[in-house]
This record gives structure tokens, sequence and C-alpha cells, in this order.
């Protein structure tokens, strides 16, 4: 009985002491989560003197004077810049000869992710970190008064390897044709949509961020997945702050693969690829509207850089809708892609049913953000296409046994942004239909409900 008594005793000792590392936790969680204001970071605050909401609601949802900020070359300074010392002359014939930001214009992001698959791919470990998921370095602010940079190198967890990220190298300037204000510019980038002003494209559309272990749809529409591959330049303008237009032009620039291209490189583009971009925009009272329309036509090798190509015809069609609310902001997004496929090499050597098929994706993403520091966001997703079942064949987790790449489901994020640069978002992902399926849809007995997921994250930009 006394050996009984004293486990007894034991275990209540244990439970008080769990319940004070418990309580001693949510204490130190909480004061860590006691929301601040919002301070100039990275590099475009410290450039501008301004806080990050002056240009975001929550990363990277850009704001009327965040898009104001992008259509103008990221060159809007509000501290002191070095300028050369020239005679009142001089500056009658050279006016900004030389005006160089004052600060360095490097920044850096972290990301760090949690994700805990509902059930676990067979063979693996489930409930993965991620530490970090992604570290990136920026070159982001004004080079002159009229060229600035968006450049982003990242290490990516998942390969271990350093790669140029998103690009974006901008030439901007504005005149007037009466009363009617007219910006235009120059954009080199490396990612089709990288260089546009909303999130309803692929480049900065919803979701912002995901898990890098958890399985995805097998298919995307290639606008979508040229980011890294290729590089391009292109002109825009947005006239009376009302019509945007952009015509821009990419050719094939893989890191890491032989350069010039060879027979040993995949997915090069036959000659030059045109992308396009127009856009209506208008506000009223506490409302915004954005429609517009963008797309892109690609030949593709599928290897080395002669004989057949694949080609690939993208036309979209995108809508953002803002309202003010007393604190915060109601946003809407959504667009649809439809891609035309002519597989020609594909076909010829097998690696394809049909010669012709079609690949269909629509998002739909709505978002309530309550200043200062909480967003709630919920969005839908279908992709539908082509029956093909020669490229869309059975495989463990990422096939198809209906030889299909459709796929359908629902997303919801909350975001808590104690400070202006960082955010804590738990993301959760339901799929009722997975490559072509519901049930068993790879052939191995796996289920699209079988890859919800939980994604937790951390990011913070410095």
């Amino acid at each position: 009985m006394k050996t009984l008594f004293l486990s007894r005793e034991a275990i209540r000792s244990q439970i008080v002491q769990r319940k004070k590392i418990v309580l001693l936790f949510l204490l130190a969680f909480g004061m860590f989560l006691i929301p601040k204001n919002a301070f100039a970071t990275p590099s475009y605050a410290r450039q501008t003197g301004m806080a990050c909401s002056a240009c975001h609601t929550v990363y990277p949802q850009l704001n009327s004077f965040g898009r104001s900020f992008k259509l103008n070359g990221y060159t809007l300074t509000g501290i002191k810049t070095i300028t050369d010392d020239l005679t009142e002359k001089d500056k009658e014939t050279v006016k900004n000869y030389l005006r160089i930001l004052s600060i360095s214009p490097l920044s850096g992001m972290f990301q760090g992710g949690f994700t805990s698959l509902k059930t676990a791919i067979p063979n693996t470990q489930n409930n993965n970190i991620e530490f970090p998921q992604q570290f990136s370095l920026f070159y982001a602010g004004q080079v002159t008064p009229k060229i600035g940079t968006f450049i982003q190198l990242t290490l990516n967890n998942a390969t271990g390897g350093i790669k140029l990220d998103n690009t974006d190298i901008r030439y901007a300037d504005q005149f007037s044709a009466g009363d009617m204000p007219i910006t235009y510019g120059f954009s080199l980038n490396n990612n089709p949509t990288v260089q546009d002003l909303w999130n309803t494209t692929p480049a900065w559309g919803y979701p912002y961020t995901s898990s890098g272990v958890a399985p995805i749809p097998g298919s995307n529409p290639i606008i979508s997945s040229l980011g890294g591959t290729v590089a391009g330049i292109g002109a825009y303008t947005m006239i009376n702050n009302l019509l945007y237009l952009e015509l821009s032009g990419y050719r094939t620039a893989q890191m890491g693969a032989a350069l010039p291209p060879d027979a040993t490189v995949s997915g090069a583009v036959y000659k030059t690829s045109p992308y396009w971009r127009a856009a209506l925009q208008k506000a009223f009272g506490k409302s915004y509207f954005e429609v517009g329309t963008f797309g892109m036509s690609n030949k593709l090798y599928t290897l080395g850089v002669t004989g057949l190509t694949n080609d690939y015809t993208d036309v979209a069609m995108d809508l953002q809708y803002e309202y003010q609310l007393p604190k915060g902001q109601f946003t809407l997004h959504t667009s649809y892609i439809n891609e035309k496929q002519q597989l020609n090499s594909s076909f010829s050597s097998g690696a394809s049913q049909n010669l012709d098929n079609n690949l269909r994706k629509f998002n739909l993403d709505a978002s309530v953000y309550f200043k200062p520091s909480i967003n709630l966001t919920a969005g839908y997703f279908a992709t539908n296409g082509s029956t093909d079942n020669v490229l869309y064949a059975p495989s463990q987790i990422s096939g198809s046994s209906a030889g299909a790449p459709d796929s359908k489901g629902m997303r919801f994020q909350l975001d808590y942004i104690p400070w202006g640069n960082t955010q804590f978002s738990v993301n959760y992902i339901s799929y009722s239909k997975f490559n072509g399926g519901s049930t068993n849809y790879d052939g191995f007995g796996r289920n699209a409900s079988d890859n919800n997921a939980i994604y937790l994250q951390l990011w913070f930009a410095f």
C-alpha cells in the first residue's frame, strides 16, 4: 500500500509540474504574440521610410499604393541619397546623373513549415518539419532614379540548392498627354506574371505559400511552370490610371543546364514565347475593381533544341475586387486559365495518347483582413482537362487511374501578423478530387482525401 501511495504522489507531482510548464509556455507564447506597431522592413520599407502596411495588407498582397510603387519601378525614396557634386551648369544638362541609396538595398526572408497529412505517403514519415523551407536574400530597391529591382536568391530545403528565384528589373517613367497621366516602362524578368501588379496571376496568386512536402495535383498550365527556366523582356504602360497594357517575349534561360542549350536540355523554348496582359482598374468610393486578361504562347522542345515541339496556348481572364472596411479590407480574387495543347513531340514518341489536349484551371479566393494583425482566407480551386491514358498514367501518389488531370478542393488559411514583417499561418487544404478521381485515384489505393493536409508556417523578413 505504501508503494501505491508513493506512486500516486509521484503522479500528482508530475501533473503539477507539467501544468506549470504548460502555463509558463502559454504565458511566454502570449507575450510573444502581443502586437506591436509595424516597422519599416525590409529594404523597400527602409528605402521609402514607410511601414510594410503602406504597400501590403498581408504579404504578398499589394494595395493601391503598392501597385503604384511596383508600376513605377520600385524607385520611390524617402531617404537621403548619394549624388554627384555637380556645378549649377552641369545640373541643367545632367540631371540625376548619380543617385545611390545611402543604405544597402539588401534584405532577407525566412520561412519554416510543418506539414501533417491525413494519411502518410507509404514508406515515409508524416508530420514533417521544413527548417528552413525557404531562405531568401533580396537585392530590392532603387538602382537609378528610373531603374529599380526585385532580385531574389533562394536556398530551397527540398533540393538543398541555391538558385535565382523571382526576379524583376524595371525601368519606368511618366509623362502627360494633356490632362491624361501615362506611365510606361520595361521589365526584365525570369517568370511570366512575376511583373504583374495584381494577385490573380500564377506568380503572386493564392495560395501565396504552401507545403513543400504534401502531394499536389500533377497538372498545371504551362504559364505557371516556367519560373526560373526563361528570361524575358517586355514593355508596359498604364494609361490614365485606368488601362494597363503589356507585351513581353521569353527565351530559354535555364540555370545549371548547358549553355548554349544543346541536346541535353529539356523544355527549351523554340524561338521566342510571347506574353500579353491587359487590365482595366477603377476605384468607386470604398470599392476597387480590376478585370483583365493575360496569356502566353509556347513552343517547347521535350529534349534538345531540334525536332518537334509541344505547343501550348494559354488564355486567361481575371478579376480582383477590394472593399475598404472600417478597420480592414475585404478582397476577392478569381482567375480562369484555358490551355490548348498540341503535343506534336509527345504524341509522335508515344508519350501521349492524344495529339490535341485541353487543360482548364479555375481559382477563387476571398479574404478579410482585420487591422492590425488578423487575416482570414477561403479559396476554391478546380482543374480539369482531356482524358489521356498515356500522359496521365497510373502511378503511386502522383498518377491517375482515370487518365485525367481533374482535381478540385478547398483551402482555408488563418494569418496572424503580430509585427509588420512577421507572420504565422495555419493552412488547411481539402481535396474532393485528385488527379482524376475521389477514390483510388492513383490506381494504388490512395484516395483524394488522403492528401488533405494541415500546414503551419512561420515567415519573417528582415
